[in-house]
């Protein structure tokens, strides 16, 4: 916990304690720790750095208001479950940023999703997503990498929530049968290719 007034070497979890009993300082080390992850991955959604910054700052000021974290989980899943809403609450009333996301994002550094699918690429579940269409891999890494709820990921991606329902359900079923059917196999045929 706290010593000489200083958090500097309290877990994430006492952080959060320390933001329960309204600790400015717990606040501020919470922020040094996660603030720059979060706005670099936030950066990957949205090329609008005021947005991330408001974003960022959002986070942090409902972290201050509510340290609901449970003690169940990543401190830092939870707060980037709190940033990307708080990123998509920034873009509601700017669709045309919305629109732009897919468009705008920095190619010279990959996401942290990027990153984890490059290591996974030639193991299997890296080759079963690859095989995935565009459109079932945008809706995997917005409802799983992201942890967007169904409307979030509809709204993120500018699709009906029947349609993000669907492909994710295709995803499953898709990822399933390359995961389970004898090594070497293919999984059913992905749009674009033609039967031999």
């Amino acid at each position: 916990m706290e010593t000489d007034g200083g958090w500097a070497q309290a877990s994430d979890a006492e952080l959060v304690v320390g933001v329960r009993a309204e600790d400015w300082g717990a606040l501020h080390e919470l922020f040094l720790r996660h603030g720059p992850w979060l706005t670099a991955r936030l950066t990957h959604r949205c090329a609008d750095t005021s947005i991330v910054d408001e974003a960022v700052s959002d986070t942090f000021l409902a972290v201050w208001r509510n340290p609901g974290w449970r003690a169940e989980g990543e401190v830092g899943a939870w707060l980037w479950g709190i940033a990307i809403r708080s990123l998509l609450h920034r873009l509601q009333p700017r669709r045309d940023v919305v629109d732009l996301l897919v468009t705008l994002r920095s190619s010279d550094a990959a996401s942290a999703e990027e990153e984890v699918l490059a290591r996974v690429q030639y193991s299997t579940v890296g080759v079963a997503l690859e095989r995935l269409s565009p459109e079932l891999r945008a809706v995997v890494q917005a409802r799983v990498l992201d942890g967007l709820t169904t409307r979030e990921a509809a709204f993120m991606l500018g699709i009906p929530n029947g349609t993000v329902k669907s492909r994710m359900s295709r995803a499953r079923l898709e990822l399933r049968e390359a995961m389970t059917g004898p090594p070497g196999t293919r999984p059913a045929l992905v749009r674009g290719e033609r039967a031999t």
